[in-house]
């Protein structure tokens, strides 16, 4: 099989955004308290439900954006939590590192929905699975 420039800069684009998750979540592994605490202080309700979403998000989801597996979808989940995580960590806008990392945020839910518009190329799982029908 060929591949193309597009299925090469897919599979780039996913490991490049998949990496972001894959290293918040292996620091929120290393330090479970200070992140509940993190998420307690931010005014969330349960941070241990909170704590296990974003383990979900950030090591699940990102290891199946990583391989291609259910890539729309998935970039769809990653976008909201995303957005959400935008929302509620980093709205503060008179602080000019929270601006930054509100805009940094909402730049990786473009990237994302880039990913959703697209095709995951055939670096993936999802066109592994499409061929194997």
């Amino acid at each position: 099989m060929t591949h193309t420039k597009e299925d090469y800069c897919s599979f780039a684009g996913r490991v490049l955004l998949s990496l972001l998750f894959l290293y918040g979540g292996l620091g929120k592994i290393v330090a479970p308290a200070a992140t509940m605490t993190y998420i307690a202080n931010a005014g969330l309700p349960f941070p241990v439900l909170a704590y296990a979403g974003s383990l979900l998000v950030e090591l699940g989801f990102a290891s199946a954006l990583l391989l291609g597996y259910r890539t729309k979808l998935v970039a769809a989940g990653m976008a909201l939590f995303t957005l959400v995580t935008a929302l509620v960590f980093h709205a503060n806008f008179a602080e000019k590192m929270q601006l930054i990392n509100f805009l940094k945020n909402i730049a990786i839910c473009g990237g994302l929905l880039q990913v959703m518009a697209g095709s995951p190329g055939s670096l993936s799982l999802d066109a592994w699975r499409q061929n194997r029908s």
